[in-house]
């Protein structure tokens, strides 16, 4: 017999590694306040932001795949320890701006083939809900100089994260790449044991950055910051129709609430930057192209030691010339 939705009585746990300053967190409000209103209070969504119910990525993970945790948002590098061709979103130079970015994960067919390789990969546990964003775009930032050029990287100690693809690009580029953990790099900047990062303005200026001596920005724009919301698939498919088309409908609203986040935030945070005596630099387009050229190797590593990678390579580059197509075709239609 049918349940009346009414009738359901449903808590989602949903977790962020952030802080309410965060576009994570931003996401997560309006997520819980539209399932919460369109369910008719069927459905409860308790948020526990930062470290609350899990602090790493992989511990964060495997409560989803357990169950212990309903919604999780992960950054590329955090969910590729268990499925690694997630990594596509930190292949330098691919997408150009935002428009292409998000049409990219609203209208082509790429989150849907994601969804079902990770649910394939994890047993049926995992589920990719949506795509948005955690911070805008990746740049590179540094203590020491002004960077124009990849040339001006060489040598260079730049913090990455674990994952070996941002490890990668950096080496293409001639500089070191170190591995830090997330909490231990404005110390790290502080004392020189490295002397760079590639983060987004939010963060920098959130992380008070700046404060460690990060005063040198280049606007080269090399990854997107995509944020991978999953939830445990059990959790999802045991609802009635009705009420996973009110959760479906809550992630398309937090997409949507992430993409604007970083936009806005952004504006402030590089007024702070400036006034605060940073160096903010927009490379030229011949000097953007000598990033993507200097850059290039990594699409070739990704495809040959990436399990699945050649096949998602292809997939994320057809996914966005669909999305170039579109999105010109509008562009054009509307200057005319």
């Amino acid at each position: 017999m049918a349940v009346p939705a009414m009738a359901q009585d449903i808590t989602l746990r949903a977790t962020a590694n952030s802080n309410e300053n965060d576009e994570d967190y931003d996401g997560l409000v309006v997520f819980k306040n539209y399932v919460e209103s369109a369910s008719n209070g069927a459905i409860a969504v308790e948020l526990f932001i930062g470290t609350q119910l899990c602090s790493a990525p992989d511990e964060c993970i495997q409560g989803v795949a357990d169950g212990s945790i309903d919604i999780y948002i992960s950054t590329s590098s955090g969910l590729a320890n268990i499925v690694p061709y997630v990594q596509i979103f930190d292949l330098p130079y691919l997408m150009s701006d935002d428009r292409i970015a998000e049409e990219v994960l609203t209208s082509t067919d790429l989150t849907n083939q994601l969804r079902e390789r990770i649910l394939e990969d994890t047993g049926g546990a995992v589920r990719l809900m949506t795509i948005g964003n955690t911070g805008g775009w990746r740049n590179f930032a540094n203590t020491q100089k002004r960077i124009e050029t990849p040339t001006d990287l060489e040598g260079m100690k730049i913090r990455t994260v674990v994952a070996d693809l941002p490890q990668e690009l950096v080496r293409a580029l001639g500089a070191s790449p170190t591995p830090i953990p997330w909490p231990e790099l404005f110390t790290s900047l502080q004392t020189g044991v490295v002397e760079g990062s590639k983060n987004g303005i939010t963060d920098i200026m959130g992380m008070k950055f700046p404060d460690a001596g990060l005063q040198y920005m280049t606007l080269d724009g090399h990854a997107y910051m995509g944020a991978l919301w999953i939830m445990n698939n059990e959790a999802f498919q045991s609802m009635p129709d009705d009420l996973k088309r009110v959760v479906v409908d809550g992630f398309a609203q937090l997409q949507q609430a992430t993409f604007a986040s970083p936009k806005r935030k952004s504006i402030q945070a590089y007024e702070d930057f400036v006034a605060g005596g940073g160096d903010l630099y927009v490379p030229t387009p011949e000097q953007k192209q000598a990033f993507q050229d200097a850059a290039s190797p990594v699409y070739d590593w990704f495809a040959e030691n990436v399990d699945g990678g050649e096949e998602m390579l292809a997939n994320f580059r057809a996914a966005i010339a669909e999305a170039e197509e579109s999105v010109n075709a509008r562009r054009e239609t509307d200057m005319n």
